[in-house]
């Protein structure tokens, strides 16, 4: 297990614009690092709102060794607490998704209200004391329908983002939609790895035959630069989407750990069908025409999405071992969307089914690889693999900025 010197050493030796080492891909002392160093301080997307939209609604995720409820309380308010019984550890929601009026503990009945207070433990004595055993809060911010959850004591900044979310992903209006459909499935390759084939289209043409029918995989429908650069045909798009008040201009994280952009989708397609025509008659929020394009949403490490005209797609991944990563992939229509009349779902879904089994299987066999002792970083393609150069980058500064060394104090 490499040791955080090692990691350091490692990353500093990486060429400009190459891929990460087999350590860093591979080795159980990096994934610790990863975990301690970015999983539990960054925030992490968790559910979209609409999952848990009445009182008492509540669902759970596993970060690392850290279980976590999220549930909607009575005044509408979500919150969000470590999934741990305060008496003995239990932890109190083990399925993926419930709804109860009180928080109960299946070991032994400790009770809590769904803002957290415990209000119920059996034969304590008298000198207990409920108010000291309230559940451990996990910071929560839910903006534009979107959930994040951030472990850390002292979050990182999240308003600029928050903003954001509610302006572009609020033209959807993902607060007022359901989950059409939900799919897990287990990659066995490194998180990064994950991430990193998200992040470029170099693999679309040779891979995903049914996602290539609506999505271009021409480096310059995903290769911007600020909101007035980029491809005449992107431009044409945001200037008709500024026409009709619809947020689509690239915006950014500098560091680029988050991304917002609205792009069209290949020859005037309106969603990720077999048939490149909308899969839901009802469309989401606001959106003025059916094809409206994508709005692609990124923020490192956790998350990708896409909001169109007639659905969205939001995708969550964590890791669960130094080779093995969880995706859940949801899809969102209006709440009011009714399955049979305004939608079928092997038509809503089918494209991206079977571009996620597409993509665990490159990530797979790129993780095997990788695990050669032949294996050697190679570089990343700068029209191809921008992307890709942008999360690795941030990857590595962010574990440099945490594991370095604090400057020795100056002599006295």
């Amino acid at each position: 297990m490499l040791n955080a010197a090692e990691i350091l050493s490692q990353i500093a030796s990486r060429p400009k614009n190459f891929a990460l080492s087999h350590d860093l891909y591979c080795d159980p002392g990096v994934y610790q690092t990863d975990l301690e160093q970015i999983w539990y301080r960054e925030w992490v997307f968790a559910i979209p709102a609409c999952e848990i939209p009445k009182t008492g609604n509540h669902a759970t995720l596993q970060i690392g060794e850290f279980p976590v409820v999220i549930v909607r309380g009575a005044d509408g308010q979500i919150r969000a607490f470590h999934n741990v019984c305060r008496h003995r550890g239990q932890r109190l929601c083990p399925k993926h998704n419930g709804s109860s009026p009180k928080l109960v503990c299946p070991y032994h009945q400790w009770t809590y209200d769904l803002d957290g207070k415990l209000l119920f433990a059996r034969d304590m004595g008298p000198d207990f004391d409920p108010s000291k055993f309230s559940l451990k809060p996990v910071h929560v911010r839910s903006d534009g329908g979107m959930v994040f959850i951030c472990l850390a004591d002292n979050p990182p900044a999240f308003d600029r983002f928050g903003g954001f979310l509610d302006s572009y992903v609020g033209a959807s209006d993902p607060g007022n939609a359901k989950v059409a459909y939900s799919s897990t499935i287990i990659e066995e390759g490194n998180w990064k790895l994950v991430i990193e084939n998200n992040r470029e289209c170099y693999h679309c043409g040779g891979n995903h035959p049914s996602l290539c029918r609506s999505y271009s995989d021409n480096p310059l429908m995903t290769v911007m630069e600020g909101p007035n650069a980029a491809s005449n045909e992107i431009l044409q798009h945001w200037d008709r989407c500024d026409a009709a008040g619809l947020p689509a201009r690239f915006i950014n994280q500098d560091d680029m750990q988050w991304r917002f952009a609205r792009v069209p989708l290949l020859n005037n397609a309106e969603s990720f069908t077999m048939s490149t025509k909308a899969a839901v008659s009802r469309r989401m929020g606001n959106i003025p025409w059916n094809d409206a394009g994508s709005l692609m949403l990124y923020h490192f490490p956790s998350t990708w999405n896409h909001f169109l005209p007639d659905h969205a797609i939001v995708f969550r991944m964590v890791p669960i071992s130094p080779m093995q990563t969880e995706v859940t992939t949801k899809w969102l229509v209006h709440k009011d969307a009714v399955e049979g009349v305004d939608y079928d779902v092997q038509k809503l879904t089918e494209v991206w089914i079977n571009t996620n089994d597409e993509d665990r299987r490159v990530v797979e066999e790129n993780q095997k690889g990788i695990r050669s002792p032949a294996y050697e970083a190679g570089p990343y393609s700068p029209n191809q693999e921008e992307g890709v150069i942008h999360f690795v980058d941030w990857y590595c500064q962010k574990i440099q900025d945490r594991l370095a060394p604090l400057p020795a104090m100056a002599a006295e």
